[in-house]
């Protein structure tokens, strides 16, 4: 019996779309509302959606204009045990409401505040829900702190890859040797120094990573969007994301009139700086509203899209393969596994195969041809590249479209019909273990992080030692352990 148990076991892990996976994708594409149910959508149809954690480690250690914690974010203590707790809580019950994998960010205040092994150990909790972790920082944080979370005490990697994002901007205060940046380009040095240190990571301890770069943009900034884009592209980061500001959060640092950076505006320069056209409208996550995105091969310094929307047989190609492919998982499987899943799927599909070597044979030639692709490769001058616009809305219209969504209500009024429309698309979710629900990021941050914070405050006050009795909404209680937290600065 057990051998038939195994035989069982090994099937399900193999085939190419797992039951779980897809009856999640199947849930989250009748969710969608009508308007982003189009062919290049790929949620419900290749992934589920991105996550992120809340309430885990609000406090940060820079200040920027704007900022999107609440007032009351940088009086909560940083607290590895209560981490731990909440990032086990809220990924469960991701892992159960939308199946056994997706792409999770470990997002609060500033991730590196947490102890190395505290960090490692929330990294390696959201892996056992089936999740793939991003760290959110912002960068500001050295090598041996790094080192420290990707090793153990006995210098043994805890991971073969990681993921960190990372946010530079000249909006931002308190960055050690940029405490006050005059302009992005003062700002490059840094970015290429945090890059660097991923790669020294790889060569001396065989441990890869993917980079995302960030960037909030301000009127006061979008003029160095271009060359921001420019500079970051000779750096090995595999994501370049902008964040067209808005108003949410801490009103106190609201600076300027943010009405004026569209996201088209900000799609303009980035492909300014990128210098060509950025094909986006191949592939897309939820509502072109809330996001830009364009990914695929940076072959010698040119980006080629992996579908390029003007090409019909790229849009075909891309039709038929989220058909037959779409939610099959690469990431976090084991060899054996994969080759099996991809001999299982090529058997089910052969015909994909001669469509599949067409789209990559359409991809060389956009890059220059065969030569030219075969002399960056030998130059190690091919690698992923993404780029991403996230535009996030105002809390003075997330508040009340929440409000009547919550009642079941659609608003008459254009402006909040555009918001519930963009919440019901999100690709982006928060878990609550307390309520069994999942909200909407701008939700978060724009209704609910307030109060959450406030709860917080109380549980876990700055000062070490203080007894709590609050329970915040939709967390659960873990009792502080009075450890001091590390300070950086």
């Amino acid at each position: 019996m057990r051998l038939l148990e195994m035989l069982r076991e090994w099937e399900l892990e193999t085939r190419p779309i797992h039951p779980a996976s897809r009856a999640a994708l199947e849930r989250r594409w009748a969710e969608l509302p009508e308007h982003v149910q189009t062919p290049n959508q790929l949620l419900g149809r290749s992934a589920i959606g991105c996550e992120g954690t809340h309430g885990v480690f609000p406090k940060c250690d820079l200040t920027c204009s704007p900022c999107y914690h609440s007032a009351d974010a940088n009086k909560v203590r940083v607290d590895g045990e209560h981490t731990r707790g909440q990032v086990d809580a809220q990924m469960q019950l991701l892992h159960e409401l939308r199946g056994p994998r997706a792409h999770a960010q470990l997002i609060g205040g500033e991730v590196s505040l947490l102890s190395a092994d505290d960090h490692a150990a929330a990294l390696q909790t959201m892996r056992r829900h089936g999740r793939e972790p991003m760290s959110m920082t912002h960068g500001d944080f050295d090598a041996d702190y790094l080192r420290d979370v990707v090793l153990d005490a006995d210098g043994v990697p805890r991971f073969d890859r990681v993921s960190f994002a990372a946010h530079f901007d000249s909006l931002m205060r308190g960055r050690r040797g940029a405490v006050r940046p005059r302009s992005e380009a003062e700002l490059d040095p840094f970015r290429a120094r945090f890059a660097q240190m991923f790669v020294d990571l790889e060569r001396d301890h065989g441990v890869r990573s993917y980079l995302a770069h960030n960037m909030t943009v301000t009127p006061s900034n979008l003029g160095e969007v271009a060359s921001t884009t420019r500079a970051v592209l000779d750096m090995p980061f595999d994501m370049l994301s902008f964040q067209p500001a808005a108003f949410v959060g801490d009103d106190r640092r609201w600076k300027e009139d943010f009405t004026e950076v569209s996201i088209d505006r900000v799609w303009e320069r980035i492909e300014e700086g990128a210098g060509q056209r950025l094909s986006w409208q191949g592939t897309q996550f939820g509502d072109p509203r809330c996001n830009r995105y364009a990914t695929g091969l940076r072959v010698d310094g040119r980006f080629v899209a992996l579908v390029d929307a003007a090409d019909p047989r790229d849009r075909a190609a891309r039709d038929r393969l989220l058909a037959h492919h779409g939610g099959m998982i690469f990431g976090g499987t084991s060899k054996p596994v994969l080759m099996t899943k991809i001999i299982r799927a090529v058997a089910r599909h052969p015909l994909d195969v001669g469509v599949l070597v067409a789209h990559v044979r359409r991809m060389v030639r956009r890059a220059g041809g065969l030569s030219r692709v075969f002399s960056a490769a030998r130059r190690r001058r091919i690698r992923s590249s993404s780029f991403v616009v996230h535009n996030f809305m105002d809390a003075a219209q997330v508040a009340p479209a929440w409000e009547l969504m919550e009642r079941g209500a659609r608003s008459d009024d254009p402006l909040l019909r555009e918001t519930q429309e963009r919440l019901g698309a999100c690709m982006y979710a928060m878990s609550h273990p307390g309520t069994g629900r999942l909200v909407p990021a701008c939700v978060q941050h724009s209704v609910l992080d307030p109060a959450e914070n406030i709860e917080l405050r109380r549980m876990l006050p700055l000062l070490a030692g203080s007894s709590i009795t609050a329970r915040p909404s939709g967390l659960t209680e873990v009792r502080p352990t009075g450890r001091p937290e590390r300070s950086r600065l």
